[in-house]
């Protein structure tokens, strides 16, 4: 799928960041990574493309899709219900597990 069809989703969701309890909206075009910085928040990442596994973190509830065919994720990870937010866009109203994120000064 090209950018072009991911720019004209224009779903938005509600994602929760536990333990935290934080809230922002995502739209479905842009990966959970981009929409939380959008808000303010900022969820550990380095590679930005689903291969360094920095971003990895566990999904509670919520279905998500990918932005690319083969993200860096097991089998066993992904029964677990982990996901990269960097590549991964809602599909769904979300609530993510992630304590390392953080709030972005401003």
């Amino acid at each position: 799928m090209g950018k072009e069809n991911m720019a004209a989703d224009d779903s938005a969701f509600s994602v929760r960041i536990e333990p935290k309890g934080w809230l922002f909206t995502a739209a479905g075009g842009l990966s959970l990574r981009e929409a939380a910085r959008q808000s303010g928040i900022d969820l550990p990442s380095s590679c930005r493309n689903g291969t360094c596994r920095t971003c990895m973190c566990r999904l509670l509830s919520g279905q998500i899709r990918y932005q690319i065919e083969w993200p860096g994720l097991s089998s066993d990870e992904k029964k677990d219900g982990y996901i990269l937010p960097c590549v991964a866009q809602p599909q769904s109203d979300l609530v993510i597990e992630e304590p390392r994120a953080t709030r972005l000064p401003g």
